[in-house]
């Protein structure tokens, strides 16, 4: 006669291993969606997906920032000092980085932090936290523009007839206003977002937020002070990010990611041989 505990034993371990199976084929119950499909664009085609708030709830750029440096002022004026003291770094791999950090359309934007976090960020390996960074774009992105459309403050290389690293994008950068920056602010945004899933990286992360500004300055297209205003707006965003709770899971589920592709030895997803290279010329916003 069968052993009526080994028959069980048996039950119960193929029970479980048909729990794990079906845990590892199906979405995660509960969790936000990581399906790009599944998510509303900001305008059919675009590519760009719709943010974790409300466009009523994002932070107001208008009642939070001053206004940009006027012309003639000393603000104006460290602006162009600044914009001078780059002039080395417009060509080369610093050049080079800076026309990749111009670009904010995923997949490929997606390994923008790979470097300073240590693993492999992609929809592939960390769908969680792509998504996380997808939809974060829109709203820290999203709460420059009431500032922007007020003041419609002249881009560098508008003003100083100067070439950019994105040629493509010239026409439709000198129609939108330079302050803040939606770059700065998406790049600090997401900066502070991954400090907080991986703290023990935070000096690179941080490291890497500022540069994503400053690449913007590199190329032309900002000044100091746009940058320095989008990352406060980037701040603002997270800060209200976190009364989402669609946001607030993802965010869970981005940390849980990260602890599994260290455990796995996930390595970065990016040459970051070139991007030190290229970071080392960086010089304090200050």
């Amino acid at each position: 006669m069968p052993n009526p505990n080994l028959i069980f034993r048996t039950l119960l371990a193929t029970s479980i291993l048909i729990g794990l199976a079906h845990a590892q084929t199906t979405p995660d119950a509960g969790l936000p969606s990581t399906d790009p499909s599944k998510i509303p664009e900001l305008r059919p085609g675009s590519g760009y997906l719709v943010g974790y708030l409300p466009r009523k709830d994002l932070p107001n750029s208008l009642q939070l920032l001053p206004a940009p440096p006027a012309s003639g002022s000393a603000g104006a004026a460290a602006d162009l000092a600044f914009h001078q003291q780059l002039q080395g770094q417009r060509s080369g791999v610093r050049w080079a980085l800076a026309a990749q950090d111009a670009v904010l359309k995923f997949p490929a934007v997606a390994s923008t932090f790979s470097c300073a976090l240590g693993v492999s960020i992609s929809q592939e390996a960390t769908p969680h936290l792509t998504m996380l960074l997808r939809r974060s774009l829109a709203d820290a992105g999203l709460s420059t523009y009431a500032a922007k459309d007020k003041y419609q403050a002249v881009r560098p290389f508008v003003q100083l007839a100067q070439p950019t690293c994105s040629p493509a994008d010239e026409t439709a950068l000198a129609r939108d206003g330079s302050y803040p920056s939606g770059h700065a602010a998406v790049g600090w945004a997401w900066g502070l977002i991954l400090t907080e899933l991986a703290p023990e990286r935070s000096q690179a992360l941080l490291e890497r937020a500022t540069a994503f500004g400053q690449s913007r300055a590199v190329c032309a297209v900002h000044w100091k002070s746009d940058i320095e205003a989008g990352q406060r707006m980037g701040a603002a965003a997270l800060a209200k990010l976190h009364s989402n709770a669609e946001f607030l899971a993802q965010l869970g589920a981005a940390r849980a990611e990260i602890a599994q592709a260290r455990a796995q030895g996930s390595q970065p997803n990016r040459d970051c041989t070139a991007e030190t290279t290229a970071l080392a010329l960086d010089r304090p916003l200050q």
